[in-house]
């Protein structure tokens, strides 16, 4: 922050400053310091909505604001961990499976909840959950 302070490159700045505030409220509503995981979701939860506001800037045809979202897409996507490939999300999806135990779609809780530290942040959470429902009921 201090950095992009220094450059007086605004734009950056203002994206680091709503990573920020985005983080310190999340810390203020559950009154206990984020860990690693915590800061990661929200930092998912950041990426989701900015891909969602370009989808409908893109539409409205306010390139401007598509520019700006971008730019702050770019940068928290700079802070998540590298994200994985598909052979790689389907190797823990079946290590999941097994070591869950899992046969039915009754156990799609037991598997999303052993993947969901593996790939947050890593991973769109809503495609493995699909992948996951795929496997368990084609067993």
């Amino acid at each position: 922050m201090k950095v992009a302070l220094r450059a007086r490159e605004r734009p950056r700045l203002g994206a680091l400053r709503l990573i920020l505030a985005a983080i310190q409220q999340r810390e203020v509503d559950s009154r206990a310091q984020l860990g690693d995981a915590e800061i990661l979701a929200v930092l998912d939860k950041m990426v989701k909505q900015r891909l969602d506001s370009i989808a409908q800037y893109e539409k409205a045809g306010r390139e401007d604001l598509v520019t700006q979202e971008c730019l702050e897409l770019g940068l928290i996507r700079s802070y998540l961990p590298v994200a994985l490939g598909d052979e790689e999300i389907d190797a823990l999806i079946d290590a999941s499976i097994t070591d869950s135990g899992a046969q039915t779609m009754r156990d799609m809780g037991k598997v999303m909840g052993r993947l969901k530290p593996q790939l947050q942040g890593r991973a769109d959470m809503a495609a493995v959950s699909a992948r996951v429902k795929a496997r368990l009921s084609g067993r």
